[in-house]
């Protein structure tokens, strides 16, 4: 096999940094969301489907891959995953939307997954001429023989074909569902206010733009030569996205050290006595009377808005008065709200995903968490005795 050298320039050090970012982000989305919040830990794995898949990439960009030829193609099996994903995460933002069986939706993957076994167990020397041939190399093939064909039906050959239809179905359903939803609020989808829908039709946007680069990438390149603009696109919102929650963190309210974080929290507040109970009346209130709990995206941003007040003295206030941390305060609601739901005729009759639901929780897992930790019972148990 030809020694074949590295390809590293400023294009090949763009994508390493959206590739870093990728795994930096679906690390935080999967270990802050698990069993708490069911739409972040999808957007997780949505993450972590782009990165893998941009990270082969830029092995082929570079070059790198013929260091490595035992993994050639590793990535192609999450092509049938990252449109599945970005669809169940938009169905797991609205609570009356009929819950789809998750699993069904990655049996394309699984089914690739198995198929492309027949590929990964061929000797590196066909893996060696695949990459020649995909990246178009002026290097000549060395002899080898299969005992096996890398893709007995033949259908590998149509792997960008079959990823684009996969997009466009998935993005067909995802478009349908928003503009259900935004008739049902009375909202016109592309013009809409409504924070949710927003937020999901500019998800929609993004990945129309990565299925549009697709597409030309395609038409104008051969094979595998030009996916390195798909990648420098995702490595673009990988970017912005960091910048977008580093942006929202309250972390740049405290007073903070680099080495240490935050320290003498809230020492510096300026906030009364009397500024403090006035805040803590507002959150209560809006606790108690608009029942803010029961959002399923309540955040301490959210709740600082609709009490108009910053998030810093927000947190300041529960953390000293009540002395718990925002997403204590707010699971305490929550149990106390399904505590007296399963104490009536309907809660029995309800499942405890229904309830969970009603309090504001995406998954059973993390309101049965929640509610063990409060009242030492789960609530299948709570509501037996």
């Amino acid at each position: 096999m030809q020694d074949i050298p590295l390809n590293i320039n400023f294009i090949a050090a763009v994508i390493f940094i959206g590739v870093f970012l990728g795994f930096f982000l679906s690390y935080f989305y999967i270990r802050k969301s698990w069993r708490q919040s069911l739409p972040n830990l999808i957007m997780g794995f949505f993450i972590l489907a782009l990165t893998l898949t941009m990270l082969e990439g830029w092995m082929n960009y570079t070059m790198l891959i013929f260091k490595f030829l035992s993994i050639t193609n590793f990535a192609e099996p999450f092509n049938f995953i990252i449109a599945p994903l970005l669809y169940l995460f938009v169905v797991s933002q609205f609570k009356d939307v009929k819950k789809p069986v998750y699993w069904l939706h990655f049996t394309p993957f699984i089914i690739w997954t198995l198929y492309c076994v027949f590929f990964f167990i061929q000797p590196d020397a066909v893996k060696y001429n695949s990459n020649i041939e995909v990246m178009q190399l002026d290097i000549p093939y060395i002899y080898t023989t299969q005992l096996i064909s890398d893709s007995p039906l033949g259908i590998r050959h149509y792997v960008n074909v079959l990823t684009g239809a996969s997009f466009i179905i998935y993005i067909s359903l995802i478009v349908r569902l928003l503009i259900i939803k935004s008739r049902e609020l009375n909202q016109n989808l592309w013009k809409t206010n409504n924070k949710t829908l927003m937020a999901l039709r500019n998800s929609l946007y993004h990945f129309l733009a990565i299925i549009a680069i697709f597409v030309i990438v395609k038409l104008i390149f051969k094979n595998d030569v030009g996916d390195y603009f798909i990648y420098l696109y995702l490595s673009f919102m990988l970017f912005m996205a960091t910048v977008q929650i580093m942006n929202s963190s309250n972390y740049y309210e405290e007073v903070s050290s680099f080495l240490e974080g935050p320290v003498l929290k809230y020492q510096k507040s300026s906030l009364l006595d009397d500024q403090k109970n006035d805040i803590l009346e507002a959150i209560i209130s809006q606790m108690k009377s608009e029942k803010y709990y029961k959002s399923s995206t309540a955040s301490l941003s959210g709740l600082s808005k609709a009490i108009h007040q910053s998030s810093h003295h927000v947190s300041q206030v529960i953390n000293e008065k009540l002395d718990q941390s925002f997403f204590e305060m707010l699971a305490s609601f929550r149990v106390e709200e399904a505590k007296a739901i399963l104490k009536t005729d309907l809660g029995k009759k309800l499942t405890i995903e229904d309830i969970a639901e009603r309090v504001g929780y995406n998954s059973k897992s993390a309101f049965n968490t929640a509610f063990k930790k409060f009242t030492s019972q789960t609530p299948s148990a709570y509501r037996d005795s």
